[in-house]
């Protein structure tokens, strides 16, 4: 989910209410959320500091109780760290798996004391060093220890040295040159080569060693979650594939902190579906992700409406596979003829917000660093995309469509989900096009599609959303941009550029890596493959009393922390 862009997007839909993943997650195009029709004028700025999650200490929440929120999908990998899972993989994933790092609304780490009982970093001979000890009671629902080795094994699928491995990223882990046991099986000793000042983002999971072999790693978790090598205070008692749904109940191998849910289950469901479901009471927190949806929902007796900023990046993907954009001045061409502060109005129409496009996948706009990367590579400019068309042998035919060769230039753009925003967005970008002389045909699938149709490029051109994980969005510069990422899809990231890239996180200051980014990230759009959009608010309807949930910034809570008030 990391930009954790996994996922997919650092490393977020239809209705994107998805967590975010191991560096950055991929997620369905939409709005997260949206201000009410009266919405008070907010910006971008005025939102960046607030958040909305009712946060509770634990003996403030119930015990028992249930929640049930919607997901559009349950993704098909449930192995968060494959390089085809997505926002919706972590969602899942983080309520039976070890959950090791979170963090505050404001970013600073926080180590869960039931798997982690010290943390220390130091700097011996000029490397990081850190020193985790974990808790002895730490044990995975099969019998295996969770000791050293756990670490060890995600250092080994995640460092990008063994090429079976599919990862959604090896930032960070690339940087590792040993995984070592300290004073006995239960301390890991992690160095890196140099200074690496971003450490906290690594090893917020686990990866059980019986899920090493690559085989597994890629392949064993597709449709199978695999309880069994999971371990928290909830593990799954229901997965029901067909009807997509997933039920979690009391992990009787708990050893910590119980947790205060009964049970929790997501559900997948069309933006349509879960709006009406959380109406009628079946659903106790919902997305709200444009104005109509909260119009709905505002004055609904026993619902709160919870807003803030959000990690997600929204933006559009070309496949420079497909024949029509295999020539970049083509690709170039598209980006010039798409309007992204129209596109920021198809999200934001009628809300009472506002906020400008959105210019990096890298940093979001209330982070230290961020630049407007993208728009000092490209400028909407419909008669310049003319001239880069008529350039590259497109002329217009009488039917006002350009074609070469007897071939119109018509590609297709598939829309996941029935979300306003999403359909507002293929529509505008259609007639877009059409104003530059190329054909937009919009094939629109079912939210349950959005892992075939990302996994199996099935698409010229799509639109989605990339959600970080943690603070440290420069973390995850090679998922992004780096000629061999699963995390784009374009297919267009050039090879000469990985050396830059790669070259970010080996900087000692954080001042000097943004440089860098910047740099990196002008170099990774000149390719085309990738234009962001909008960095979306996130709002969300709630029932009243539900704990540590909601619009929370950088804040995640451990799953045994999520209830009802008191």
């Amino acid at each position: 989910m990391r930009k954790k862009p996994n996922m997919h997007v650092l490393k977020k839909t239809a209705a994107l209410a998805a967590t975010a993943v191991v560096s950055v997650a991929l997620v369905a195009c939409g709005s997260t959320a949206s201000n009410g029709p009266n919405g008070g004028g907010d910006t971008a700025k005025s939102l960046a500091n607030k958040t909305a999650f009712n946060p509770q200490p634990y003996d403030n929440i119930k015990d028992g109780g249930t929640l049930t929120t919607s997901l559009a999908e349950i993704s098909p990998q449930f192995n968060l760290w494959q390089g085809d899972g997505t926002a919706y993989t972590r969602s899942v994933w983080n309520w039976y798996n070890p959950l090791l790092i979170t963090f505050t609304a404001d970013g600073d780490a926080v180590f869960n004391p039931d798997y982690l009982t010290d943390v220390k970093p130091e700097t011996v001979d000029g490397n990081t060093r850190i020193t985790y000890t974990i808790n002895p009671k730490a044990t995975y629902n099969d019998g295996t220890p969770i000791d050293w080795t756990s670490f060890e094994a995600v250092w080994k699928a995640n460092s990008g040295a063994d090429p079976a491995y599919i990862v959604s990223s090896s930032d960070g882990y690339d940087r590792i040159t040993s995984v070592t046991q300290g004073g006995d099986s239960h301390q890991a000793v992690v160095t890196f080569s140099g200074i690496y000042l971003w450490w906290q983002s690594l090893y917020n999971n686990l990866l059980n060693p019986k899920s090493l072999a690559p085989d597994v790693f890629n392949q064993g978790y597709v449709n199978t979650p695999h309880p069994e090598w999971g371990a928290g205070p909830y593990s799954i008692s229901k997965f029901d594939q067909q009807n997509g749904t997933i039920t979690f109940e009391h992990n009787p191998k708990w050893w910590g902190k119980k947790g205060k849910l009964d049970t929790r289950t997501f559900i997948a469901m069309e933006s349509s579906a879960d709006i009406n479901a959380f109406k009628n009471g079946q659903l106790d927190a919902v997305s709200v992700g444009n104005r109509d949806r909260l119009a709905q929902v505002t004055g609904q007796p026993g619902t709160e409406i919870r807003k803030g900023p959000s990690l997600q990046v929204d933006y559009f993907t070309l496949n420079g596979t497909s024949p029509i954009f295999s020539d970049p001045q083509v690709r170039k061409a598209i980006f010039e003829g798409i309007d992204r502060k129209q596109i920021t109005e198809f999200h934001f129409q009628g809300l009472g917000y506002s906020a400008d496009p959105v210019g990096s996948l890298n940093l979001l706009p209330f982070q230290t660093g961020y630049q407007d990367d993208f728009g000092k590579v490209i400028t909407f400019d419909p008669e310049q995309a003319k001239k880069d068309l008529d350039a590259a042998g497109w002329t217009v035919g009488p039917d006002g469509i350009r074609g070469k060769n007897g071939q119109a230039l018509e590609f297709s753009y598939v829309n996941t989900g029935d979300d306003a925003v999403g359909k507002a967005v293929s529509g505008g970008t259609a007639a877009m096009m059409k104003n530059i002389g190329v054909k937009m045909n919009i094939r629109q699938v079912p939210s349950s599609d959005f892992s075939k149709i990302v996994t199996g490029k099935q698409f010229d051109m799509f639109y989605s959303g990339a959600v970080q994980s943690d603070p440290y969005g420069i973390a995850y510069v090679c998922q992004l941009f780096c000629s061999d990422t699963q995390f784009i899809k374009s297919g267009v990231n050039n090879p000469a550029n990985d050396a830059l890239i790669k070259s970010v996180n080996t900087l000692p200051t954080s001042e000097e890596q943004y440089a860098k980014a910047s740099e990196a990230e002008v170099a990774a759009f000149k390719t085309y493959g990738v234009m962001p959009t909008v960095n979306l608010p996130a709002i969300y309807a709630v029932k009243t009393g539900l704990a540590n949930y909601g619009s929370g910034r950088y804040f995640a809570a451990t799953p045994e922390n999520i209830g009802w008030q008191k």
